[in-house]
């Protein structure tokens, strides 16, 4: 079965990490989460609720499958990045930036979103790209030198990007167009 890996830490979306998790599912490929550690993550649940930014809370919580230092890439082929509050330590994480950049390198399908691009620009992949995000993160993007468009669901070659959760209908079915195109499952 063709593999599909979810980067993934404590705090990342509930909904960013499940949606595609069983999307993948259901389309025939295994999806595998990636942690910086083999352990039972944390996730939340954000929300817009009035206020000037969003609502964290509590979401569920989800066995890692596989430690970032024991992923070898070459053995998936596609990626996807959740958001949430997660990436703002993995981006920082060398083995995070070792496998962006593998799937980067190889064309591989990528999809990335809400906070997600901030893991992208650290790993300086976002050079002459256009991606959407959470918008408050677009100076981020700019900075890691990518353009940002406020987008459900932007393809930029290889890249599918969002701005959160609520697009994610939008946002994983150009995924999964993109995925069948450029990694079928073999009957």
């Amino acid at each position: 079965m063709s593999k599909v890996l979810i980067l993934a830490g404590d705090f990342s979306e509930t909904l960013e990490v499940f949606y595609p998790y069983e999307r993948l599912r259901e389309e025939g490929y295994e999806p595998v989460i990636a942690a910086p550690t083999k352990k039972r993550l944390q996730f939340v649940v954000h929300d817009f609720e009035g206020y000037d930014t969003f609502t964290e809370k509590l979401g569920h919580g989800w066995n890692a499958d596989i430690a970032l230092a024991d992923v070898n890439p070459s053995d998936y082929v596609a990626l996807v990045v959740p958001g949430g509050r997660a990436p703002e330590y993995l981006r920082n994480n060398e083995d995070v930036k070792r496998i962006v950049k593998h799937f980067f390198g190889e064309d591989s399908p990528v999809a990335v979103t809400c906070h997600g691009p901030i893991i992208l620009a650290k790993a300086g992949v976002l050079e002459g790209r256009t991606t959407s995000g959470f918008p408050e993160i677009a100076a981020d993007i700019e900075a890691g030198g990518g353009t940002y468009q406020n987008s459900e669901a932007l393809v930029d070659g290889n890249l599918v990007s969002s701005r959160a959760w609520n697009d994610n209908g939008p946002w994983f079915g150009k995924f999964i167009a993109l995925l069948r195109e450029k990694a079928p499952l073999s009957a």
